[in-house]
């Protein structure tokens, strides 16, 4: 694949997160493909989460820029330190990959194409596309639960994603710019929703991934605390987003609810001119009734609050436009690259 130069030289910054990597860290590093990019110079730099195996040591050797945390702080912690590192050097490009060797980072041109091209401004690595089955050796349990969440993901942004939880990605600096998240725990949903909202364009592009039976996943460790924290972040960021809609759909379920068991005890009192015996539905009623109401204010006064949301928004990628710069101007892309099918919400 050929990369159209840039007008200047510019930075691409792979940030890998690693905790107790240093089997695989070094042979990552190696391979990240550094002579394919003309006019761009590349950094890698190890974001290491408190590892106690030498992966620190062993990324220094391989000639990546380290740095270390004592304490664990996830993904989510990773990923925010990944991107303020990047704006903060001026990296023009941000690539995340895992340092577990699952993805293969001579692949990495494929993510970075879009971007150089100006189709795209955040693409993700598709780990399904095209598949008919579940990769090899990934578990039914973790292919079911990344389809249904990408289901989720796709029908609250309105976009045709296929994997909304790959590691493996690209950001231009417009998107960095963008970016604001809250969760601790992972960041990958989040990021889809929060850009998708913003109108920052999106791609996705297949890449190959490993599967190693005999590796425990760092934050999928338990499939049921993986799920309640990822869904905990997708009910959060669709709320803060699109407040009316989290908060009506919620009252027009207990409205509807309240109602129906209201108008089975109205007709039971008009057939029979009695309530018995089913006063206790009554008070259930009249006690969904009453929530559903509550949570309809609460969700009128959040869409009241929700432009200033906005403008918080805006002032922050103002804010960070104006201390770290914007987007250079490139060089006409290309048009004969392959398209990766950017989609803007």
């Amino acid at each position: 694949m050929d990369i159209p130069p840039a007008h200047h030289s510019q930075l691409i910054l792979v940030a890998i997160p690693a905790r107790n990597e240093a089997e695989t860290i070094g042979d990552v590093i190696s391979a990240i493909p550094g002579n394919r990019f003309p006019g761009y110079r590349l950094e890698t730099v190890v974001f290491d989460d408190a590892s106690v195996d030498g992966t620190a040591e062993r990324a220094s050797r391989a000639g990546a820029a380290v740095r270390r945390v004592d304490r664990p702080r996830g993904l989510g912690g990773f990923f925010r330190a990944a991107v303020q590192e990047a704006l903060e050097r001026g990296a023009d490009i941000l690539v995340n990959i895992d340092g577990d060797g699952q993805f293969d980072p001579g692949e990495i041109p494929e993510l970075v194409d879009p971007i150089i091209a100006d189709r795209a401004d955040f693409v993700a690595g598709d780990r399904f596309s095209g598949q008919t089955v579940r990769p090899p050796d990934m578990s039914r349990v973790k292919y079911v639960g990344n389809q249904w969440m990408t289901s989720l993901i796709s029908r609250i942004t309105g976009l045709g994603i296929r994997d909304a939880s790959s590691g493996f990605r690209a950001y231009s600096r417009e998107a960095l710019l963008n970016v604001n998240l809250q969760s601790r725990f992972t960041y990958t949903q989040e990021t889809f929703l929060d850009l998708a909202v913003k109108g920052v364009r999106i791609a996705q592009v297949p890449v190959t991934v490993r599967y190693f039976p005999e590796r425990r996943s760092r934050i999928a460790r338990s499939i049921p605390r993986y799920a309640f924290w990822t869904l905990t972040t997708i009910f959060r960021t669709v709320r803060d987003h699109r407040p009316l809609r989290t908060f009506g759909t919620a009252a027009l379920i207990l409205f509807v609810a309240g109602g129906a068991l209201a108008g089975f005890v109205l007709w039971h009192y008009l057939t029979t001119g009695a309530f018995s015996p089913y006063i206790f539905l009554m008070l259930t009623s009249a006690y969904l009734l009453t929530v559903g109401l509550i949570v309809s204010i609460v969700g009128i006064a959040s869409d009241m609050l929700a432009p200033i949301r906005r403008n918080q928004e805006t002032l922050v990628y103002l804010a960070r436009r104006t201390a770290y710069g914007g987007p250079r101007q490139q060089e006409p892309a290309d048009t004969s690259t392959r398209d990766a099918g950017s989609q803007r919400p």
